[in-house]
C-alpha cells in the first residue's frame, strides 16, 4: 500500500509545455485526494542562459521570468491566486496559442481572472519579486535539478517529472501519483526513461502546436536546441 504524500511542491516555468501538461495531472490528483500543491518557480531562461548573455533579472522584461514575477506578487496574497495565474497563463500559451509573455496579454489575463491588471507593472517595479523567483529557482539547482516539472516531497526528496503529454484523469491519475510517490521509497533509483519513437515525436509536436506558434524563443534543454519536428 502506497503512503500518499499530503503535500508536494511543484516547480514550474510558464514557458514549459511539459510542465503545463504535468500541472493538469497534479491538479486532477489534488481534486481527487485533497493533496496540497505548493507552486514554486524555476527559470528555463536562466538554466539555459548562454555565457555572455544577460540574466533574465537583468532585462527590463523576460519571457518566463517576468510571468513568474507576476506570480510571486500574487502568491503573497494566496497560493490559490498563483494557482489561478499559472493555470490561465499556461493555458493561454499552450492551448490557446496566445502570448501571455507580452505585457498587454498578461494584463488582459489578470483582468479576466478578476485581478488588478496593474500587477504586471507592480511586479516588475518591485525588485523583491526577482528575489522570490531566484530563491525557488536556486532550490532546484542546489538539489541537482535542471528543468521542470520538478517535485519536492515533504521528506525533502526531489524528483524530475513525470514528463507526459496526455495527463490522465480519474483512477488513472491516482495510479500515476502512486507510481511517482513509490519512487521516494527507493532513494537510489535515479532514472527510468522511455525512448521516444518517431510516432512519439509526432504526437509531441501536435500536442505542442499552439505553443510552437506562440513562443518567441528557441527551446533549449541542457545546452542543446530542442527540435520538435519528428525525424524524417
Amino acid at each position: 500500500m502506497i503512503n500518499r504524500p499530503v503535500s508536494v511542491d511543484f516547480h514550474f516555468d510558464v514557458m514549459c509545455p511539459f510542465a503545463y501538461q504535468t500541472s493538469r495531472w497534479i491538479r486532477e490528483v489534488r481534486n481527487l485526494t485533497g493533496l496540497e500543491v505548493n507552486w514554486r518557480f524555476f527559470s528555463l531562461e536562466e538554466i539555459n542562459r548562454q555565457d555572455g548573455k544577460k540574466h533574465p533579472w537583468e532585462r527590463e522584461w523576460s519571457y518566463g521570468w517576468s510571468m513568474m514575477r507576476i506570480g510571486a506578487l500574487l502568491r503573497r496574497q494566496s497560493m490559490a491566486d498563483l494557482d489561478a495565474w499559472y493555470e490561465r497563463a499556461a493555458r493561454a500559451l499552450h492551448v490557446d496559442g496566445q502570448k501571455p509573455h507580452e505585457k498587454a496579454v498578461a494584463r488582459a489575463l489578470l483582468e479576466e481572472l478578476g485581478f488588478d491588471p496593474g500587477f504586471v507593472d507592480q511586479a516588475i517595479a518591485d525588485p523583491t519579486t526577482n528575489d522570490e523567483v531566484m530563491a525557488d529557482h536556486q532550490r532546484v539547482v542546489d538539489a541537482g535539478g535542471y528543468g521542470v516539472p520538478t517535485l519536492f516531497f515533504p521528506d525533502g526528496q526531489c524528483l524530475f517529472g513525470p514528463v507526459l503529454i496526455d495527463p490522465p484523469t480519474g483512477e488513472a491519475a491516482l495510479r500515476l501519483w502512486d507510481a511517482v510517490a513509490a519512487w521516494t521509497e527507493f532513494p537510489h533509483l535515479y532514472e527510468l526513461q522511455r525512448p521516444k519513437t518517431p510516432a512519439d515525436q509526432q504526437a509531441i509536436t501536435e500536442t505542442f502546436r499552439p505553443y510552437l506558434g506562440a513562443r518567441d524563443w528557441v527551446s533549449i534543454n541542457r545546452g542543446e536546441v530542442v527540435s520538435f519536428d519528428p525525424p524524417r
